[in-house]
């Protein structure tokens, strides 16, 4: 029987007129991954930074194995495993990438206490596994400068894992990515959420890595949630069509 780890039951959030989510409600079982699709401005990042905590909602909730997690700090959150990665690459161009990997490390083992920070003597074998394991081993001594787009994306990816996070929120973790790139970062989701049990849900515009990925996909429009279901299905569904996918998902 399926576990809802994530439950987002009714979720609102309004700046003023403006209604950005409308009673948003679905559910994410343990170790699943689904994936938003939606035009723009249909709530999809709204959504996401109320369940990091950077927006408080308007009404409704959101919890995680059973715990609240809307309308908490945005630290709050992410100290009960909530990570997320946004649109363009957040790594610093200065530090290499095991450096990357030891940081992410570090946040884990210590919970991000200075102190305890500080006396960190580091994990360089379990940062050498996960870079090898993830295909980035030949990068570990590459600043992030020199980094091609699609290993940033995928390196920022694999420090959520390394941090321990349990619920992955990846936003459109392969635009801007060639079709290698975006079939390796697909391989590199896959991975995780085998190998660790994450739970993994996705925003995407990219109707090709939507197919690729074969996970139930969520449909907004206009802040509620329109469709759920397999790829064909919501393909197939004439209400979708008109709305968003168009006559070139036929």
């Amino acid at each position: 029987m399926t576990v809802d780890f994530l439950k987002i039951d009714g979720l609102r959030k309004s700046f003023g007129g403006i209604h950005a989510l409308q009673g948003v409600s679905f559910t994410l079982g343990a170790a699943g991954i689904k994936c938003i699709v939606g035009p723009n401005g249909c709530g999809k990042s709204t959504l996401f930074n109320v369940l990091t905590g950077v927006l408080t909602p308007s009404a409704g909730t959101a919890t995680l194995a059973g715990r609240r997690i809307s309308g908490l700090a945005a630290h709050k959150v992410s100290r009960m495993g909530v990570g997320r990665k946004f649109q363009v690459p957040g790594v610093l161009a200065d530090l290499s990438v095991m450096e990357h990997m030891e940081i992410a490390l570090a946040a884990r083992a210590t919970g991000g206490k200075v102190w305890r920070t500080l006396r960190w003597r580091g994990n360089r074998a379990e940062a050498i596994a996960m870079l090898d394991e993830a295909g980035l081993a030949d990068y570990g001594d590459k600043l992030a400068s020199q980094l091609p787009h699609g290993i940033k994306q995928r390196l920022e990816i694999l420090m959520l894992v390394a941090r321990g996070m349990k619920l992955l929120l990846l936003d459109e973790p392969t635009a801007g990515m060639t079709a290698t790139e975006t079939q390796a970062t697909i391989d590199l989701i896959r991975r995780i959420n085998q190998t660790t049990g994450a739970a993994i849900l996705v925003i995407e515009h990219d109707m090709t890595f939507v197919r690729s990925l074969a996970c139930p996909l969520i449909v907004m429009m206009r802040g509620e949630v329109l469709r759920e279901g397999s790829y064909d299905e919501v393909r197939a569904d004439p209400h979708v069509r008109a709305a968003y996918l168009g006559d070139r998902h036929a």
